[in-house]
């Protein structure tokens, strides 16, 4: 069973707003945080916000300071992404990944973690 699973992904306007979802499934006493990563179509993956499991400290990449937002909710173990004022640029699968890494300024997915299946955001213009 994957520990996290991503949800909330379809076609939207450009200027609409979009909730995206991870739900964490197992044993999490292993979770120190989650991120959201994205890759859009012909491009490498990059990242989009982390949040801690315990403290719910977040982290943003620049492009989503102003109309990004993570959060978590304990009692459903669930992550979520909240995308306002989205644009065109912002389509792609978005992917959640369990403790990140944060190294010389730049969080990652660990090496030995898959992507996963994703949620597929289509922002038309």
């Amino acid at each position: 069973q994957l520990p996290l699973v991503e949800s909330g992904g379809r076609l939207v306007q450009s200027g609409d707003s979009l909730r995206l979802s991870c739900a964490a499934s197992g044993q999490t006493s292993d979770f120190y945080a989650i991120g959201w990563f994205r890759q859009a179509p012909g491009k490498e993956h990059e990242f989009v916000a982390t949040i801690t499991w315990n403290g719910g400290n977040t982290y943003y990449t620049d492009f989503a300071k102003d109309r990004f937002t993570i959060s978590k909710d304990d009692a459903k173990n669930t992550v979520y992404l909240q995308m306002d004022s989205l644009k065109p640029e912002d389509t792609a699968v978005y992917y959640c990944i369990l403790n990140p890494h944060y190294r010389a300024g730049a969080w990652s997915k660990p090496e030995f973690t898959s992507w996963g299946r994703g949620t597929f955001v289509l922002v038309s213009a």
